[in-house]
């Protein structure tokens, strides 16, 4: 048979994930076709590293269920590849009684996903796990673990490359167009012919469609997540991970305090629309991307729905206090000078004409080229098990 040459966009965790089982379990011959000049240089290498147990998902979706595979198949991966990956262990708080039905549906979930060792606590016990935390209950998850997502990408890299692929850098996608064999497009400079190409451009998902003509009913909409870090003396108060019982409405966590892998211990994220698809600070605007995103009817309509949330999540985002009170009413013993401004990152997030945020994944299959037009939290986590179902459901591959 000949071997099957397929192009794939985008070198964050996803993508390379995509180019590894394509390379070592179907035999492919895989380009990867990055912009930047590293791999995973936005949201792999911008997130808290939290590989998540799968307590948050409806029981049998197919994002509990690529969740609960992903994490196996992660975990065996770090320990074959000598990566680090530490069960520190989550404890989700409920800070008042009304959050208490929110907690116990959360325990329901993780126990019908399949998340070992889930255990309920009280107000008394749950300081037996984090001994500076406190809440009116608490459910804990003692295999949630943290890793490195950047290494892990890396070594996928690695990997495609031994096989026989290649991994460019620096190669942006400036146009692309379906042909009677396959595809093809130019990156860089330079023109590729290939069999098939898969999209997992994150960030980039729009552009990348619109070069395809096929933007569809989706819009990847930018959300700051902006981060606090604990001093050196503060970082003792956090064993593993405190997290505050999600607001249903939303795909986002709620701000939080993560132990990383590097023993750094981070408080957020918020999530405050960005003002550039890659607009990591404030001072970032690219008016190109905010007319894209201001003109998109998807935008306002999430506007009008989420206004009050919106201003709050502003609000923290300028001022320090509101990132200490959120932290406070799980750790009351941190202080203002223990919490000091550091990275964050931003989210590839997936809106529809209508301003619903998408939770699940989104995948455009149109002939020979496939569009990941949403691959949500837990992506990173999953992106083994998200990989193989890609590329298994993508019709003559």
């Amino acid at each position: 048979m000949t071997t099957r040459r397929i192009g794939v966009i985008g070198a964050g965790i996803l993508g390379l994930a995509v180019a590894r089982e394509l390379t070592l379990v179907h035999g492919a011959e895989v380009t990867v076709l990055e912009k930047e000049g590293d791999i995973a240089a936005h949201q792999t290498g911008h997130n808290s590293g939290v590989v998540h147990a799968g307590i948050y998902y409806e029981p049998g979706s197919l994002k509990a269920r690529l969740c609960r595979e992903g994490v196996g198949m992660l975990r065996e991966y770090c320990a074959e590849h000598a990566l680090p990956y530490d069960e520190v262990g989550k404890l989700v708080i409920a800070s008042r009684s009304a959050e208490r039905g929110g907690l116990r549906r959360i325990a329901e979930r993780a126990r019908a996903n399949g998340v070992p060792g889930i255990v309920e606590l009280d107000a008394v016990s749950l300081r037996d796990v984090e001994p500076h935390a406190i809440g009116v209950a608490a459910v804990h998850s003692p295999h949630t673990a943290i890793t490195d997502f950047a290494a892990v990408a890396r070594s996928f890299a690695e990997e495609v490359v031994a096989g026989g692929g290649r991994v460019l850098l620096g190669h942006p996608v400036r146009a692309m167009r379906e042909t009677v064999s396959g595809a093809e497009l130019i990156a860089g400079t330079r023109r590729f012919a290939f069999d098939g190409v898969i999209s997992c451009a994150g960030l980039g998902s729009d552009e990348v469609a619109r070069l395809t003509g096929r933007q569809g009913e989706l819009r990847i909409i930018p959300f700051r997540g902006e981060y606090y870090r604990l001093t050196e003396f503060a970082k003792d108060y956090v064993k593993g991970l405190i997290y505050p019982v999600p607001d249903p409405r939303y795909p986002f966590l709620g701000v939080h305090l993560t132990r990383r892998i590097d023993d750094e211990v981070l408080v957020g994220p918020n999530a405050v629309m960005a003002l550039a698809r890659e607009g990591y600070r404030w001072g970032v605007i690219r008016p190109g991307d905010l007319r894209e995103i201001l003109g998109f009817p998807g935008t306002w309509r999430l506007a009008r729905q989420h206004w009050k949330t919106g201003i709050h999540e502003v609000y923290g985002s300028l001022m320090k206090r509101a990132f200490l009170a959120a932290a406070r009413r799980y750790v009351p013993a941190l202080q203002s000078a223990d919490l000091v401004r550091t990275t964050g990152g931003v989210r590839a997030q997936a809106v529809d004409r209508g301003g619903r945020l998408l939770d699940d994944f989104a995948i455009d299959v149109h002939g020979k080229i496939t569009l990941i037009r949403n691959a949500p939290s837990p992506g990173a986590t999953s992106s083994m098990a998200i990989a193989r179902h890609i590329v298994n459901t993508i019709p003559k591959l």
